[in-house]
């Protein structure tokens, strides 16, 4: 056995499916050793690509994802792949397969500096060497899981993946946590000094186990509650206390409604998705997360276990406050219509209502970054935690389709859907070629505007003249990208035939949605 052999045998124990990746000279070892296992290899048509379904194996199943380039190029394109998985909390091994090590500190061809390439970008990153190797991956894979999850790198030189593996040496580590009392006490008071207190949940709830317990909470205490784009669906959506998202569509709607309220309860809230600065304003602020908030004075600043913390919660008394149920529904109501503005074509709130209409409640829906990504976190709603796939710390293009078909690896059984921008479509367009080999039966909805949409309407938001946004007039739809059927749709009739085809269909498919992009002005910014 030599050390690449012994790599995968650790990913298989600790119950890793896939590594996503791109081939090279130093990659090979590693790919010949995982051949010999169950962990399979993911051949992707950019290493970005890589890092971003390594990240969502990672989000979704809470094992580590794993991605593996080569050096130079291949590590620095991998790394906007691991980025997400940094600033949205998932656990990540990023391996880069290097020189041999007699080599490591020449200038030679490739070569950089792959852990000062990756040190801004993970929680840790380490050279693996002969007799260390099953050491240093198992810290690797347990630092990658300790709250908050993200991303680790490890750099593999060519002559040590080769090498005769070496027994282990040692026991790896084992990290070890401060126990700190719930605050209870200080949410009691906070409740009784209060009139109007809003609950919102955030990125770090979805980790929690405790979401029936918070539900629990929050109706026992009759308070209304909003979430980020992350937390969507780890409380129902369709629940009456609902009242939005932050910082998304029609956010001004959500805003007048935050200015209600005079404390603001954030549960598993991560500052990474919206500074508290930039929402709260002068209420005050419990946070209560894994960690305490950076940077920001609150009424209380709390990390520790939330689920306990949560639980605690669950059984305060009743403190009574002067929100109205009917107050909510209103709010509602008016969202709901400012979110669908008329328009002279096909809008994205439309094929939105098409698609929430036909897709199964527990339909998995991954989209991308832009003017669309604000719509969907507004308009799209789900009573399912990780149904709705996005980055938001991050907030990287390319994202949508990778995610997609990694969701689809992950859950074989479910519908998957993403909804991407003509932008990011044409950046891993690529990755329908990945689809067609496996026959993944995902349909990509590419919302086609022929402008690159969030830009545009910022441009317009700042009275700067329309320059470098515009993609040009959509061509036709072709019978087929890299082999992947294709079919166009330009109103909410024949979306829906489309949108029935692909569903249908058995193997990946690509909709074309030519929508109006007027629309998001009304929404994005308003």
């Amino acid at each position: 056995m030599n050390n690449a052999d012994l790599i995968a045998k650790t990913l298989e124990a600790a119950g890793v499916r896939w590594v996503f990746g791109i081939p090279s000279g130093p990659v090979l070892p590693l790919i010949e050793a995982l051949r010999k296992t169950s962990v399979e290899y993911v051949l992707v048509a950019n290493e970005a690509s890589a890092g971003f379904m390594a990240t969502t194996v990672g989000a979704l199943t809470r094992i580590p994802g794993v991605c593996a380039a080569t050096l130079g190029p291949g590590a620095t394109n991998m790394t906007t792949g691991v980025g997400a998985a940094w600033l949205d909390r998932a656990p990540l091994i990023a391996i880069t397969c290097n020189v041999g090590t007699a080599w490591l500190d020449r200038r030679i061809q490739m070569r950089i500096d792959h852990h000062a390439l990756y040190a801004p970008l993970t929680k840790g990153t380490f050279p693996l060497r002969s007799g260390s190797v099953t050491q240093t991956l198992s810290e690797a894979l347990t630092l990658a899981c300790t709250e908050p999850p993200g991303p680790v790198h490890l750099d593999l030189p060519e002559d040590v993946a080769t090498a005769v593996a070496s027994p282990p040496v040692g026991r790896p580590s084992q990290l070890q946590h401060r126990k700190v009392p719930p605050p209870t006490a200080a949410v009691v008071t906070a409740l009784a000094q209060s009139r109007r207190p809003l609950l919102i949940t955030g990125l770090t709830l979805t980790r929690s186990h405790a979401a029936p317990e918070l539900l629990r909470f929050i109706e026992h205490q009759q308070i209304p509650f909003i979430s980020t784009l992350h937390a969507k669906g780890v409380l129902p959506e369709s629940h009456p206390n609902w009242c939005g998202v932050l910082g998304r569509a029609r956010r001004s709607d959500i805003q007048r409604f935050v200015k209600k309220a005079d404390l603001i309860i954030a549960v598993g809230y991560d500052p990474i998705e919206s500074n508290y600065e930039e929402w709260v304003g002068s209420s005050p602020v419990v946070h209560i997360s894994t960690e305490p908030a950076e940077g920001f004075s609150a009424l209380v600043n709390w990390g520790g276990d939330l689920d306990e913390a949560i639980r605690e919660m669950a059984g305060l008394p009743v403190t009574p406050n002067d929100w109205s149920p009917r107050h909510w529904a209103d709010h509602r109501a008016l969202l709901e219509t400012n979110l669908r503005p008329k328009t002279n074509g096909f809008a994205a709130h439309e094929a939105l209502d098409v698609l929430r209409d036909i897709l199964p409640p527990d339909a998995i829906l991954a989209y991308d970054v832009g003017a669309h990504t604000h719509q969907i976190a507004t308009q799209w709603r789900t009573d399912l935690p990780q149904t709705a796939l996005s980055t938001n710390g991050w907030s990287s293009m390319g994202f949508g389709m990778p995610a997609a078909y990694a969701a689809k690896m992950v859950h074989p059984d479910r519908t998957v859907v993403a909804v991407v921008g003509d932008g990011c479509f044409q950046m891993t367009a690529g990755e329908l070629a990945l689809a067609r080999r496996r026959n993944l039966p995902v349909p990509i909805i590419v919302l086609n505007d022929g402008w690159l949409g969030l830009m545009k309407v910022k441009q317009q938001h700042w009275e700067y003249p329309f320059y470098g946004v515009e993609l040009g007039e959509p061509p036709p739809t072709p019978e087929h990208y890299f082999g992947v059927p294709a079919r166009s749709a330009k109103d909410s009739a024949s979306f829906r035939v489309a949108l029935g085809w692909a569903l249908a269909h058995n193997g990946p498919t690509v909709v074309e949605a030519f929508i109006d992009v007027e629309s998001y002005s009304t929404t994005v910014f308003d």
